[in-house]
């Protein structure tokens, strides 16, 4: 079960770029380094990298702090979404999946693949290790649903 467009713009009601209702996001990175097919890129913070990166590598939409100048390349229909604060955005958008698939007894479901690297973070805020605890879980819940079938 994706992520898609629809439940991001719920949870992100400050957006620009072409509203893409029927959109699946694969993949979530902070790193834009990182391979993201069909992946919605979270500027976390200067390491994270920048967009150019992350649009090379597959991301299809980003979350951006509120503020932040969004680079003058970026595609006018690239979908963005704003927030006040990308780690709290972070936490909510995992908390919101790990809803979305808890209680989900598929055979076979395809989900999300979170990868959320920036360990930085882990060291100077207690309430990153949440994140890391709902990541083991989506990681988990993927492993189990890609082992029936």
């Amino acid at each position: 079960m994706y992520l898609t467009f629809k439940e991001l713009a719920n949870l992100f009601a400050d957006r620009r770029g072409a509203d893409e209702a029927d959109l699946l996001f694969y993949t979530v990175t902070d790193q834009a380094e990182t391979l993201q097919p069909k992946g919605l890129f979270l500027s976390l913070d200067a390491e994270s990298g920048e967009l150019s990166e992350a649009i090379a590598n597959g991301a299809i939409a980003a979350v951006w702090e509120k503020g932040e100048a969004l680079p003058s390349y970026t595609p006018s229909k690239f979908p963005v979404f704003f927030t006040e604060n990308p780690l709290e955005s972070l936490r909510q958008l995992l908390s919101f999946y790990v809803e979305k698939l808890d209680g989900e007894k598929d055979k076979k479901m395809d989900t999300t693949k979170f990868h959320v690297l920036n360990n930085k973070l882990l060291n100077e805020n207690d309430g990153t290790y949440d994140i890391a605890m709902m990541l083991n879980k989506i990681a988990l819940q993927s492993e189990i649903d890609g082992g029936r079938g």
